[in-house]
């Protein structure tokens, strides 16, 4: 694998005839990022990191197919490990890989931080590093996987809808196999950044989980006190090479005499920071142990006046008590009646309603009476998915998602190139709410209730622009390939909601019309 002085990658014509590169957003050692658009998926963002080595033997291909491979499985197991799609190597013989593109803060920028938010983002990343630690099956072989890595620039920090802060770390495609067998997917050799390296990392040792509890230790130390553990005369690999071999780290007492911690936790950093790698938690497990004793101990929570820095429209409150809609709108929803055309059962379908504001998009949902009770008391959470070839085709996916009962799942599929669906999408694009009418299904088929659902502006764009791109497309009779491929993709992203929801086992969505 050799050092190439690595150049932007050209934008002239599609990266592996799908993505459209845009702009750099990123830049370090290992590579370059860029956000781009995945033309295949209708122009969806992503973010495509290019690692600065070439890979021009097929052997090196081959090898950094496998990782890739390794850490596209792995982004599937948790939510907390950024979701890598695709891989490849360009022209120039650069491998890259394809990740959802996220709009976040690094957790760098949100240092120091107080207890509660500490709290709320720690045991987000162990469960995260716990994911990996344990491994991915290939072919009936575990292989686990140590980041080598962990710092505060490879942490990312995103408004999430029902855990407020969601956390994702970044670039375990770095990460080498633990199985000894594979020459090239060994662990040894340096890789990482000094202030968080393991001493038995620097020596270029095996290494196993707890190398990545030593760095995570250091991180830790530096969440709470906006310091790293140890002040080294310069950044040189021999000064930190001393100050992890030889140097006691300063207590968070001496860094931060004001920080009042509960004595677990310090207990817990410091042991984290043990030069031995047999004298620190020997796996992620425990770590969580005690951040869950500690919790239980102290009830820490998040205050509601908290400063973050981030913003999370997504969430309605957990017990709504209207549907956050403009009067006029909602006025309008109590209104209608339930289409005669349309079957009397438990079944949602879209269906633009026009108001005194304006149009509006709109899901019409038949339940019982008694699940409309439960449900208008629900989260809403909801996903929008385009694809413009064989056929323009977008998934409208709303869940109801309530912590004592199943999500109830409300798919539509919208072809495109129908003029109405357009103009319902557009609907949706213009307005921050769109509602979810509820009729019984007991006879008269009322309206008994009306929620909504938010659609951050960032979504709304997509809609526009989506409701344009099926405009200027030509015309196809494929429309029923293209929701075949939407109805593969939404079960795949059902287990990822349902994780971030933390919600029981998807349940059967009401019946689509």
């Amino acid at each position: 694998m050799n050092k190439s002085s690595f150049a932007s990658p050209k934008v002239t014509k599609l990266l592996a005839n799908r993505y459209q590169l845009l702009e750099l957003i990123g830049n370090g050692g290992m590579g370059k990022v860029f956000l781009a658009n995945d033309m295949l998926l209708g122009g969806t963002p992503v973010a495509i990191k290019f690692l600065a080595q070439t890979v021009c033997e097929p052997k090196m291909q081959k090898d950094f197919a496998k990782e890739a491979l390794m850490s596209a499985a792995l982004s599937q197991k948790s939510i907390h490990i950024v979701r890598a799609y695709d891989y490849g190597v360009s022209e120039t013989g650069n491998p890259f890989y394809v990740m959802e593109y996220l709009s976040g803060k690094c957790l760098k920028e949100l240092i120091p931080m107080n207890l509660p938010m500490f709290m709320t983002l720690i045991r987000q990343i162990c469960l995260g590093l716990q994911c990996a630690h344990q491994g991915i099956n290939i072919d009936g072989n575990i292989y686990p996987l140590v980041h080598r890595d962990i710092k505060p620039t490879n942490i990312l920090v995103i408004p999430d809808p029902i855990l407020g802060q969601l956390v994702k770390i970044l670039d375990f495609g770095i990460a080498k196999f633990l199985n000894h067998v594979a020459t090239n997917s060994t662990n040894k050799g340096f890789h990482g950044t000094l202030p968080y390296c393991s001493p038995e990392q620097l020596e270029a040792e095996e290494l196993d989980s707890r190398s990545d509890i030593y760095s995570l230790g250091v991180m830790m130390f530096e969440m709470l006190t906006g310091e790293k553990p140890w002040q080294p005369e310069t950044d040189h690999f021999g000064a930190w090479y001393k100050a992890h071999h030889f140097q006691a780290p300063r207590t968070i007492a001496q860094v931060k005499p004001n920080l009042k911690l509960p004595r677990e936790l310090n207990d817990l950093i410091m042991a984290c920071l043990a030069k031995k790698a047999s004298d620190r938690p020997q796996n992620i497990a425990q770590l969580l142990q005690v951040l869950e004793k500690i919790n239980r101990s102290h009830y820490f929570t998040l205050p509601s006046n908290t400063s973050t820095g981030l913003v999370d429209n997504h969430l309605p409150p957990e017990l709504p008590k209207n549907s956050e809609l403009p009067l006029a709108v909602e006025q309008a929803c109590y209104k209608l009646t339930w289409p005669e055309k349309k079957p009397i059962q438990e079944i949602v379908f879209p269906q633009i309603i026009d108001t005194e504001p304006g149009s509006v998009g709109a899901l019409w949902l038949m339940l019982s009476s008694q699940e409309i009770k439960k449900r208008s008391l629900s989260i809403r959470h909801n996903e929008f998915l385009f694809i413009t070839s064989p056929h323009p085709m977008l998934l409208w996916l709303t869940v109801l998602y309530n912590r004592l009962l199943v999500p109830k799942w409300l798919p539509c599929y919208l072809d495109m190139q129908n003029p109405q669906n357009q103009r319902l999408v557009t609907a949706l694009a213009e307005n921050e709410r769109y509602p979810l009418i509820l009729f019984t299904l007991e006879p008269p088929h009322s309206c008994i209730s009306v929620i909504s659902s938010y659609i951050d502006p960032t979504q709304r764009q997509l809609l526009k622009t989506w409701v344009k791109q099926s405009q200027s497309l030509p015309n196809s009779a494929q429309a029923q390939l293209s929701k075949n491929i939407l109805k593969q993709q939404y079960k795949q992203m059902q287990s990822q909601i349902q994780q971030r929801l933390g919600a029981k086992p998807p349940a059967v969505g009401a019946g689509v019309v």
